[in-house]
């Protein structure tokens, strides 16, 4: 008896150190806040903020006002989560193209500026065959990144090399630089952000 329960116990601490050994747990996502679950409406200006683009030259985000644009935060070693936001991303890119939509500019965010230069970030964008006019990968010193993380209510905890925590948030901001819709994990649809944006496109127009 005493034989079984010691293995019963080791067992699932083995478990877990092996999980936590794991590259497809070097990223963790930071849960979001009560209430902060799926598609959330907000209201809230976006000061301007100025980091370094793909192609190492300085972008300002007072540049998309007249704009819709969707921000969201990787980082190129991430195994999980990122990834599949960035595919989204891509997709999103390719209907807005078929539809000839041309007044929008997606935005990814690093979250490890210790590894993720813009050289990095352009080998990373190559994967996802993004089209630079409307889609900036972005870094910055650590200083610049984490007054933006902040504007945006990211949380940014680093576990070591390639191993960080951060809140999985995309959120779309309209013509006026107002964030209105957030959108929690990567469990969002890509028509549930383009119903979004027509709406802001509509209300735009009236």
């Amino acid at each position: 008896m005493s034989s079984n329960w010691s293995v019963s116990r080791v067992a699932p601490i083995l478990l877990l150190i092996s999980m936590a050994s794991s590259p497809a747990f070097a990223h963790l996502p930071i849960p979001p806040k009560q209430g902060e679950i799926g598609r959330k409406a907000v209201q809230e200006s976006v000061p301007n903020f100025t980091l370094i683009d793909q192609d190492g030259k300085p972008f300002q985000f007072a540049a998309a006002r007249g704009r819709l644009v969707l921000v969201t935060f990787i980082f190129t070693t991430c195994p999980d989560v990122c990834p599949l936001l960035t595919g989204k991303f891509a997709a999103l890119q390719r209907q807005l193209a078929a539809t000839k939509h041309n007044r929008y500019l997606l935005l990814s965010v690093t979250t490890d500026p210790q590894t993720d230069t813009s050289a990095v970030l352009k080998r990373y964008a190559a994967r996802y065959k993004p089209d630079f006019r409307h889609w900036h990968f972005l870094t910055g010193s650590r200083e610049q990144l984490a007054k933006v993380w902040k504007e945006f209510g990211v949380t940014v905890q680093s576990a070591g090399p390639g191993q960080i925590e951060h809140t999985a948030l995309t959120t779309l901001i309209d013509r006026r630089g107002v964030r209105r819709f957030d959108y929690y994990t990567d469990h969002w649809q890509e028509k549930e952000i383009l119903r979004d944006m027509a709406s802001l496109d509509s209300s735009t127009s009236k």
